[in-house]
């Protein structure tokens, strides 16, 4: 039976825009209670790594020698794009400042001031685990690029290197936190006349395919 009642009519004519107002209202809301991703993380770095060396060729009467890369701190920076709450892409720039040194060879003992600058893309994906805090994230990373050495007499050469590691970030607020890290850094070398690496009038044919180093390195966090 149809309803003569003008009220009723007016109330199922309203009774969509007043449904759809109260949906809308508890999307507003839910979104509100989730906080927005936080897109860009930027980290200052320190650190230090491990010393290294390179296997040469035998020279004069088949004396074989190596030049070693002291081990020394390190410093850089990591600018990154988050693809998610858990996943990182970021470019890295890390520098070394160290000495060389021959050893093993009949030449006159000499240190040579070297810097190594490497260009990383480094892929982290970070864990929130059930038995850990929330604030506390432990974390993989892969990284690849170059890594250049150079010296005071404007000697370089620039070879493949790559990485693999881990560690773990603390975040006590969502937009400053802190993170420790720890990678192995292998480098690939091609044999290659080099002289800065062991001082003036002295050079070396390398024999080294490929050299590696370690690194710890800490820095705060900031996501914006």
């Amino acid at each position: 039976m149809k309803s003569d009642n003008p009220r009723c009519g007016i109330c199922l004519r309203l009774y969509p825009i007043v449904l759809s107002l109260i949906l809308a209202s508890s999307s507003l809301s839910q979104a509100q209670t989730e906080p927005q991703l936080l897109r860009f993380d930027l980290t200052p770095i320190v650190g230090y790594r491990t010393s290294t060396s390179f296997t040469t060729q035998p020279g004069i009467e088949g004396v074989s020698a190596r030049v070693v890369l002291d081990s020394s701190p390190s410093y850089g920076a990591a600018f990154g794009v988050r693809l998610d709450e858990d996943n990182l892409i970021e470019f890295r720039w890390a520098r070394e400042n160290t000495h060389s040194h021959v050893e093993g060879a009949v030449v006159l003992p000499s240190s040579v001031h070297v810097k190594l600058d490497q260009f990383h893309g480094d892929f982290t994906h970070e864990y929130t685990l059930e038995e850990w805090r929330p604030w506390i994230r432990p974390f993989i990373m892969a990284s690849v690029g170059a890594t250049r050495f150079s010296d005071a007499a404007s000697n370089s050469f620039t070879r493949f290197s790559f990485g693999i590691g881990g560690g773990v970030k603390f975040f006590p607020t969502r937009h400053v936190g802190f993170k420790m890290q720890a990678q192995w850094l292998p480098i690939l070398v091609d044999p290659e006349v080099v002289s800065f690496v062991c001082g003036t009038g002295c050079a070396f044919r390398l024999q080294s395919q490929g050299i590696s180093q370690g690194e710890f390195a800490m820095g705060p966090v900031f996501r914006f």
